[in-house]
C-alpha cells in the first residue's frame, strides 16, 4: 500500500531500495511464468466446452496477476525514492500495455468484459470439484493423525527445528501434496514458499497454538511487499490450523502478516493478526474458510480473486486520527477477474475496539485502485461499521468505476438507508444478481477446491 499521507518513514533507506529491487526481480519472474502458462494454454486447443471455459478462466487469472505484478514493482520502486523507478518506468509501462491488451482479448473471447465469469457453472453443496479426496481427508482429519512428509518441532521431536528448513527440503514442482506438520510453538522466523515449491501444505496444531511471528514493516525500511511474515508464491499452497502475525504495531504503519501469490491456494482455520495491511492477498485465486483476520487500516488488501467464507473479520483500535478500513482492493483494469467476496462472515470489532470509549471510525472498504471490487453477502455486520459503509480513497477517485455491493446481510451495521450514493455502489436484492460472486463462479471453485479438502459452499446455502 502507498505510504500514509504525511508519513516520511523512518531509517533504512538503503534497505528500502534493496527490498524494492528484490520485489521487482521476484514479481517480474512470476510474471514471466504466468505469461508462459498463458502462451502454452493458448497453444493447446480443445473441442470440449468445459475444458475451454476453464482454460479461459485460467488465462484471465494469469494475465490479471501479471498485470498486478508490474504495478506492485512500480509502487515498490516509487516508495524507495530511488532513481531506478524512473529508469524502469518506460519498460514496465510497455509490458503493462501489452498484458492489458491480451487481457482484453481474452475477456472478449470469454464472453465478459467485466472481469466476471459468464459461465453458468453448476452450484453444488459440499466440496468443489477441484479438491481431491486425499486433500479433503488432510483438511478434515485430526493433526495428530496426519501422515506428514516432514515434521517441524522446537523440542527436537521432529526432523526440522524451523519451518524454512522443512520447506527448503521439500521437492520442487511436485504434482503430489507434500505435508509439513508444524508442531505447537512460537516460530520467530520469516517463511517464504518459493514459486517452484508446488502443492505444499502447512498443518499446525491450532490457531494460537502454532504461531509464526515477525515484525518487519515499512517504517523500518522494508517495502510493504517484503514486510510479510509469511510469503507464499508456489501454486496450490494450503495452510491449516495456525496463526501468522506481524507484531510491529500500529505506529509502524504497513506491516504484513501473510502475503499470498499462490494460485489455487487455501487457508483453513488460520488466524492472521496485525494492524495496517495484515493480509496481502496479492494476486491469483485464493480461498479462506473459518479464518480470523484482525487489523486496522486496509487490513485485507491486494488484487487477487479471493473468497472468504465463515471468517471472523475483526477491526482493532487504530492510532488517533486514523480510520479502520476492512478492505482495499487493487483491481486496476475492468477486464481483470479479481475482487474480494465475503460470504457467511462476521464483520465486527475486536476486543480492544469494542471496549474503547472513543472507537476508531470503521468502514467496509475503500478503492485503492480505479476498478476496486468487493462484495459482502449473507454476512453479519456489527454496529462498529459506519452507517455510510464505505470510504473514499481520494476525493471522487474510482467512485464511478469501482464495484462495491451488499447482498442479504444482517446485524446492526447492515442497515442500508444511509449508505454511500456512489455510482459504483450496488444493493443487490436477488440471488441471481450475486451469483457471479459465489465460489462456484467467481474463483471457479468447483473445478479446484474439492482436491484441497476444505469445506466450502459453492452457492448461497451455508
Amino acid at each position: 500500500m502507498p505510504i500514509v499521507s504525511g508519513f516520511s518513514g523512518g531509517i533504512g533507506g538503503n534497505l528500502r531500495v534493496q527490498s524494492a529491487i528484490k520485489d521487482c526481480l521476484e514479481l517480474l519472474d512470476m510474471s514471466s511464468d504466468q505469461l508462459q502458462w498463458s502462451s502454452s494454454s493458448c497453444n493447446n486447443s480443445t473441442s470440449n466446452q468445459v475444458a475451454a471455459e476453464n482454460r479461459q478462466f485460467d488465462l484471465q487469472s494469469w494475465l490479471s496477476a501479471a498485470l498486478t505484478n508490474q504495478g506492485t514493482c512500480k509502487e515498490s520502486l516509487a516508495a524507495s525514492g530511488s532513481i531506478l523507478g524512473s529508469m524502469m518506468a518506460s519498460g514496465l509501462d510497455t509490458v503493462t500495455k501489452l498484458v492489458t491488451q491480451c487481457l482484453g482479448q481474452v475477456s472478449v473471447a470469454a464472453g465478459t468484459t467485466t472481469g466476471v465469469s459468464a459461465y453458468g457453472r453448476k452450484l453444488v453443496e459440499g466440496f468443489p470439484e477441484w479438491t481431491e479426496k486425499k486433500d479433503r481427508k488432510l483438511l478434515q482429519g485430526a493433526s495428530k493423525g496426519i501422515a506428514a512428509d516432514a515434521v517441524v518441532a522446537q523440542d527436537g521431536s521432529g526432523k526440522f527445528n524451523t519451518i524454512m528448513a522443512a520447506i527448503n527440503a521439500a521437492p520442487e514442482m511436485s504434482e503430489k501434496r507434500y505435508v509439513i506438520h508444524v508442531k505447537k510453538g512460537v516460530y520467530k522466523e520469516y517463511v517464504e514458499v518459493p514459486k517452484k515449491k508446488w502443492n505444499l501444505m502447512l498443518v499446525g496444531d491450532g490457531m494460537g497454538v502454532t504461531v509464526i511471528t515477525g515484525n518487519r514493516n515499512v517504517f523500518d525500511g522494508w517495502t510493504t511487499f517484503r514486510s510479510a511474515t509469511v510469503a507464499v508464491n508456489g501454486k496450490g499452497f494450503i495452510a491449516r490450523d495456525l496463526t501468522v502475525e506481524n507484531t510491529a504495531g500500529a505506529a509502524k504503519h504497513q506491516a504484513v502478516a501473510l502475503r499470498s501469490d499462490s494460485d489455487l491456494s487455501v487457508f483453513y482455520r488460520c488466524s492472521f493478526e496485525g494492524y495496517q495491511d495484515t493480509l496481502y492477498a496479492h494476486a491469483l485465486r485464493q480461498f479462506y474458510r473459518e479464518c480470523k483476520i484482525t487489523g486496522t487500516v486496509d487490513f485485507i488488501f491486494g488484487d487477487s480473486a479471493a473468497v472468504f467464507q465463515k471468517c471472523q473479520i475483526l477491526a482493532r483500535q487504530a492510532l488517533p486520527n486514523q480510520s479502520n478500513i476492512y478492505t482495499a482492493h487493487g483491481r486496476k483494469e475492468p477486464d481483470q477477474n479479481t475482487g474480494f467476496t465475503f460470504q457467511f462472515c462476521n464483520i465486527s470489532a475486536d476486543a480492544d475496539l469494542a471496549k474503547s470509549p472513543n472507537p476508531t471510525p470503521t468502514f467496509l472498504g475503500r478503492p485503492w485502485k480505479e476498478y476496486s471490487r468487493t462484495i459482502i453477502m449473507q454476512s453479519t455486520i456489527g454496529s462498529v461499521v459506519s452507517p455510510q459503509g464505505w470510504l473514499e480513497w481520494d476525493g471522487d477517485f474510482g467512485l464511478k468505476t469501482l464495484y462495491y455491493a451488499e447482498f442479504n446481510n444482517t446485524g446492526p451495521g447492515a442497515a442500508l438507508a444511509n449508505r454511500v450514493k456512489w455510482p459504483g455502489f450496488h444493493v443487490l436484492t436477488r440471488p441471481r444478481q450475486a451469483t457471479n460472486f459465489t465460489v462456484g463462479h467467481f474463483i471457479n471453485g468447483n473445478v479446484w477446491l474439492p482436491r484441497t479438502g476444505v469445506a466450502f459452499t459453492s452457492g448461497f446455502r451455508a
